[in-house]
C-alpha cells in the first residue's frame, strides 16, 4: 500500500527529495526516476559547461544516476540529494576531461588534428586582427576552451556560481570549502577570463 503511494508521489513536482530518497533506499525505483526527471536537466548542463561535449556530458549524468543510486545509503541528509548529485556530477567531469587530455595528448604533435581537438589549431592570429574577424561562435568557442583550461576548482565554482546560479553557500559545501573560498575561485577565473578576452571586450 504504502509503496503505491511512493510510486504515484513519484510523479508529483511537489514530492520533497528526501521522501524520494526514503523510498529509493527501500527499493522503489519509480521513487529514484522521479529524482532522476527531477535533476537530469540540471546535471547534464553542469556536466556540459565543465566538458564542452553533449554526448561525454551524457555518458557522465548516467553514470553519476548510477553511482547515487548504488551509494545512496552513505546519504546522511536525504533533503540534500541535488546538491549531493551535481557534486558526484562535477567529480565525475573533473575525471572524465583528465582522461580526455591524457588520451589527446599522443596527437598533439599531429600535423593536421584541428578535427580532433574541435578546431582549436588556427592560422597566425598576428596575420589577422581577432576582434575584427572573430565571429560570435568562434568567441563563443574560444570562452569554452578558455574556461576548460581553468584550474579545477576556478572552474567548478565558476560554472556553479557564474553560469548555474547555485547560491555560493551551496557550492561551498559542493566543494568541500568555505564560502571565501569560493568567491576567490570565481574571481580568479573571472580575473583570468578578463585577461584572455581583453582584445574582445
Amino acid at each position: 500500500m504504502s509503496g503505491g503511494r511512493e510510486a504515484k508521489a513519484a510523479d508529483s513536482p511537489g514530492v520533497p527529495d528526501a521522501q524520494l530518497v526514503r523510498a529509493s533506499k527501500r527499493g522503489d525505483l519509480t521513487a529514484f526516476e522521479g529524482l532522476v526527471e527531477r535533476y537530469q536537466r540540471r546535471a547534464t548542463a553542469v556536466a556540459y559547461r565543465l566538458l564542452s561535449n553533449r554526448e561525454d556530458a551524457m555518458d557522465v549524468v548516467q553514470d553519476a544516476f548510477l553511482r547515487a543510486y548504488s551509494q545512496l545509503d552513505s546519504l546522511v541528509k536525504p533533503a540534500r540529494f541535488g546538491a549531493w548529485l551535481l557534486r558526484i556530477v562535477s567529480n565525475l567531469s573533473l575525471n572524465f576531461r583528465r582522461a580526455r587530455a591524457l588520451r589527446r595528448t599522443d596527437s598533439l604533435d599531429a600535423p593536421a588534428d584541428d578535427e580532433f581537438r574541435g578546431g582549436m589549431s588556427r592560422p597566425d592570429p598576428g596575420a589577422v586582427n581577432p576582434a575584427a574577424e572573430a565571429s560570435a561562435s568562434e568567441v563563443k568557442q574560444r570562452l569554452a576552451e578558455a574556461i576548460e583550461r581553468l584550474p579545477n576548482l576556478q572552474r567548478q565554482a565558476l560554472v556553479l556560481f557564474a553560469i548555474e546560479k547555485l547560491p555560493q553557500k551551496e557550492i561551498a559545501k559542493m566543494l568541500g570549502s568555505s564560502v571565501e573560498a569560493v568567491k576567490w575561485h570565481v574571481f580568479a577565473a573571472r580575473k583570468k577570463l578578463k585577461e584572455q578576452f581583453k582584445d574582445y571586450l
